[in-house]
């Protein structure tokens, strides 16, 4: 789905012309020494390193609720002069000129360049928990801060999934980003799997409205350092069961397979969608390379000199195969392919685990 605009700018309702003249007033390029950027879901998993990333050039406001994420994904980022984090809900309209902290970033006159939206529940074991939040997310937040994009003419991107694309297909060819994908949006999964579709939808239709720049990053299976301990997501929790000489839970049978791609290449993916100068329409960001958890889990148990046993569990409604990307259209575009191997990428994960599994692990947990 290619999004740039086919239709002529004069055919819209004039309710808009407002909205227009303002998006028109406000810079879309930094008049200060750097360029403000709005990332959303900022203190998860992705979202935090992508703060990070940002960083180097770029001062970084991030907004949360720490529904699913934690507050130290970012404690090493808030002594940072050009980072200011922002406790508030998505799902309820952001003025960030109101915010007096923001005052150093010269929000009222500079605006925000750029928008990164991820805010968007992700609890495989609390699934049940956050599903009105998932679909308002997926829906009433998006909303939200695509009207914050097109009041300060900002650059927006939407942390899309391979979920758009539904179940993995039995010939188990990679899903190119021409696939509209089929899927049951009447499931208890329909809240996040159709919620993305409807997330693009809305992407695509402030695209055609406004003219906003969109850019949507399709997200494959990610792995890394600070994902929720002891929370369904398998591979930070194969890690821990294997230090703690616990059994590796796989919800799931063996035959359980998926890629896996780690968190860094999914930034640098992101940065450089964001970079190109005209939208390519969505991009899929992910590994092609296919492995069984159980494998993976035996190549962490291996890492960490474990003893413990896999066994195997009744899935989970959010923890379920997913499909392979094809990635020809994004290393053609951008130039982009993964550098960071699984063997690699594992023993990260393992180290930072080893290292902060006091401090991240859930009370419950303990």
């Amino acid at each position: 789905m290619d999004l740039r605009r086919t239709d002529g700018r004069d055919r819209r309702d004039p309710s808009l012309v407002f909205s227009d003249f303002y998006h028109f007033l406000m810079p879309s390029a930094p008049i200060f020494d750097r360029r403000n950027v709005l990332v959303t879901g900022g203190a998860g998993f992705i979202g935090s390193f992508l703060c990070e990333r940002l960083l180097r050039d770029s001062k970084v406001i991030c907004l949360d609720n720490f529904s699913t994420s934690q507050q130290s994904n970012i404690s090493h980022l808030l002594k940072n002069p050009d980072f200011e984090f922002i406790r508030a809900d998505v799902n309820a309209p952001v003025d960030l000129a109101a915010y007096p902290e923001l005052e150093r970033f010269k929000v009222r006159l500079q605006g925000v360049q750029e928008v990164y939206h991820l805010a968007c529940p992700t609890s495989p074991k609390n699934f049940d928990r956050f599903r009105k939040d998932t679909l308002r997310s997926n829906s009433i937040g998006m909303s939200n801060m695509l009207e914050l994009a097109v009041g300060y003419g900002a650059k927006f991107f939407q942390a899309s999934s391979s979920v758009v694309y539904g179940l993995r297909p039995e010939d188990g060819h990679p899903f190119r980003e021409d696939e509209y994908g089929s899927f049951d949006h009447l499931t208890p999964r329909g809240c996040y799997d159709e919620g993305k579709r409807f997330a693009e939808t809305s992407c695509a239709t402030y695209h055609d409205v406004h003219g906003l720049d969109v850019r949507i990053g399709r997200i494959f299976r990610t792995y890394g350092p600070r994902q929720p301990l002891s929370d369904g997501h398998m591979i930070p929790d194969f890690v821990l069961d294997a230090i703690d000489g616990r059994d590796l839970v796989i919800y799931g049978d063996d035959s359980f397979r998926s890629s896996l791609i780690y968190v860094s290449d999914v930034v640098d993916g992101i940065m450089r969608l964001m970079s190109l100068p005209e939208d390519p329409g969505p991009l899929n960001i992910g590994s092609d390379y296919d492995i069984k958890l159980s494998d993976v889990a035996a190549k962490i148990m291996e890492m960490t000199g474990s003893q413990s046993n896999v066994v195997y569990r009744e899935r989970l409604p959010f923890m379920r195969e997913l499909g392979l990307p094809d990635l020809t259209k994004i290393k053609e575009r951008t130039g982009w392919i993964p550098l960071v191997s699984l063997e690699q990428g594992l023993k990260k994960t393992v180290e930072y685990t080893v290292a902060y599994k006091d401090i991240l692990r859930p009370p419950f947990a303990l």
